[in-house]
């Protein structure tokens, strides 16, 4: 394939031959380091500047040079490593003049490696003064110019390495979401889960509502889908005696992509067994407050303009009770599908075939009536039974479930149960949503009488809850699109023609 070359990368290219001619490697060797940019600036900063001529501290650091300003024989320049930059100082009067005629044809972008001793400047700048210096890889493309970097926010997530470079707040999140799912692990831990994982190719849609993406098991020729949910395999390791389990993977489901959607995302899911939808409050309540508290040290947050309060307790609230706060129709007095289906009419609800039955048509005006206006942290429970196939009924009104979900803003955070595990239940369930898939339902569950034969061996009364990691990410660090927080994104390829 013929490539086309700026002027400045033919400029870089014909550096490497420079490179060769020296014996040195353009793309260089292990370079051992001892230290960290953000860590000497930090150590360094408050000692005064006449302390460092009494001083001998040196260290060693690598990083990509991001700026240079060369002075005939002394410059300054700038390194960046993972913890951010610092200024490095060179003379020929240090470093001789091959290894200082070897640093004039350095680039920005080129990475380096760095010993020296540590100084500040007149104006209070901590910086390396260098004693030796190593060329470990040349950068043969040009960085984005320093103050407008990626602007284009579709490059920036097809370039993401880029992105990486130049963008601070960008590798911020990058670095925020391992700590904040390891902040995750450690509170579930804590709590007596146990961390396990459970397949992601399978023979049957369950466990979620949603369509599926389809592959080939060549061997066996066996179409199979990708998993859109943890589920029902966790909830065998309840019938295991396993008790307290809990999974955080990649599942996948063939839908749209939009600010916070993706088509692959992170999904956590936790049973616990004896426990019910109190038990799964409470801890959403206390995993959301230890994150707050240890990995980014606030409880208000900053996101898409509302400034939203974590401190507790949190707001609960039932789908009919909100729906009546908001229209004044009380869905539990109401027994008629034909006054629903009226109502429905009257308040310009569309609904497709499969959506004209009771439990469809509150969810339909939850969504519309209700969903955005829940700002604040809030448990939403009450679940019609069509919207619900896994749950529990409620022993008081079997129209309805035990469940609810967490909105924050707007948005689900999480979705929690108190799990059905009545093996006859579970299968009419599972009949209804075979009926509802007949009717043009594409996100309806398939029959798995594997698990329903699991039930009948005895599952435990427990608690269960699925939360969304990249959307929980997205507001720990106050993003407002998924692709922020996803560090490869899926986009749709480029047409090259």
């Amino acid at each position: 394939m013929e490539r086309e070359f700026s002027e400045q990368e033919l400029v870089r290219r014909e550096k490497l031959t420079k490179f060769n001619e020296l014996g040195i490697d353009p793309f260089g060797q292990r370079f051992d380091r001892d230290s960290f940019a953000a860590d000497i600036k930090e150590k360094y900063k408050d000692v005064a500047n006449e302390e460092f001529e009494k001083m001998d501290d040196t260290a060693t650091v690598a990083g990509r040079i991001m700026f240079i300003r060369k002075m005939g024989k002394a410059s300054f320049f700038t390194i960046k490593d993972k913890t951010g930059p610092i200024q490095i100082y060179i003379s020929i009067n240090d470093v001789g003049e091959d290894t200082y005629t070897l640093f004039k044809s350095a680039d920005i972008g080129d990475i380096v490696g760095i010993h020296g001793k540590i100084m500040k400047t007149k104006t209070g700048e901590v910086t390396i003064k260098c004693l030796e210096y190593t060329h470990l890889c040349k950068a043969l493309k040009p960085l984005p110019e320093k103050f407008h970097g990626l602007t284009d926010k579709e490059e920036r997530y097809r370039r993401r390495y880029v992105d990486l470079i130049m963008n601070d707040d960008a590798k911020r999140v990058a670095f925020l979401r391992p700590k904040i799912i390891r902040c995750i692990q450690n509170y579930m831990d804590n709590q007596g889960f146990t961390e396990v994982e459970t397949p992601v190719l399978s023979t049957l849609l369950t466990g979620a509502s949603a369509r599926p993406f389809v592959t080939h098991h060549n061997a066996q020729d066996l179409d199979m889908y990708l998993r859109i949910a943890l589920e029902l395999h966790l909830k065998r390791l309840l019938v295991g005696g396993m008790e307290a389990v809990y999974e955080i993977g990649r599942v996948f489901r063939n839908e749209g992509m939009d600010l916070k959607h993706n088509p692959e995302f992170t999904l956590m899911e936790a049973y616990l067994a004896f426990s019910n939808l109190e038990g799964m409050m409470d801890l959403t309540e206390g995993m959301f407050t230890k994150i707050a508290e240890e990995v980014i040290g606030k409880t208000t947050y900053n996101w898409n303009g509302h400034e939203i309060s974590l401190k507790g307790p949190w707001k609960r609230v039932s789908m009919t009770d909100a729906i009546k706060e908001k229209t004044g129709i009380d869905f539990k007095a109401i027994d008629s599908l034909d006054e629903c289906l009226k109502l429905a009419e009257e308040h310009g609800i569309e609904l497709e075939e499969h959506e004209k039955a009771y439990g469809h048509i509150i969810n339909k005006f939850f969504e519309k009536y209700v969903e955005e206006t829940l700002i604040q942290p809030t448990f939403l429970y009450g679940h019609p039974i069509e919207i619900s196939p896994l749950t529990k009924k409620n022993p008081e009104d079997p129209r309805f479930v035990d469940r609810f979900e967490l909105f924050i803003d707007g948005k689900e955070f999480a979705n929690a149960y108190t799990e059905l595990n009545d093996p006859i239940d579970q299968l009419e369930r599972f009949e209804a949503q075979e009926a509802e898939k007949n009717l043009g339902n594409e996100e309806a569950n398939d029959i798995d009488m594997d698990f329903v034969e699991a039930l009948e061996y005895g599952m435990p009364p427990a608690g269960g809850i699925g939360y969304g990691i990249d959307r929980l990410v997205m507001f720990f660090t106050e993003q407002e699109s998924i692709r922020d927080v996803i560090l490869f994104p899926l986009m749709k390829p480029i047409d090259k023609d």
